[in-house]
């Protein structure tokens, strides 16, 4: 496969991209009786990093901005897997 194949072939690739900027617990009660409208408060503030996540898999950390009625998440670091993830990837299982 040539280096172009490839490049075409991973940007035919399709990641789920979320933001999660806080989380929260509550029973289930009151959720279901939530309407539109509702306000569900969480535990952080409009300064906390917020967690990036691909596919639910936490990738990056990053900043809210907000100019005008844009919202913008700014990559402020990296998750970096640990040293075993890496070693591993792309090696083929020896059954020896």
């Amino acid at each position: 496969m040539s280096g172009e194949e490839r490049i075409n072939t991973v940007e035919s690739v399709d990641i789920e991209i979320s933001v999660v900027i806080g989380k929260t617990q509550m029973p289930i009660h009151h959720l279901l009786r939530m309407g539109r409208g509702a306000v569900i408060e969480l535990d952080s503030n409009e300064n906390d990093e917020v967690e990036i996540l691909a596919n639910d898999f936490p990738v990056a950390r990053g900043q809210v901005i907000v100019q005008g009625k844009r919202i913008q998440v700014e990559i402020t670091s990296l998750i970096r897997r640990p040293e075993v993830d890496r070693h591993f990837i792309g090696r083929p299982i020896d059954e020896n």
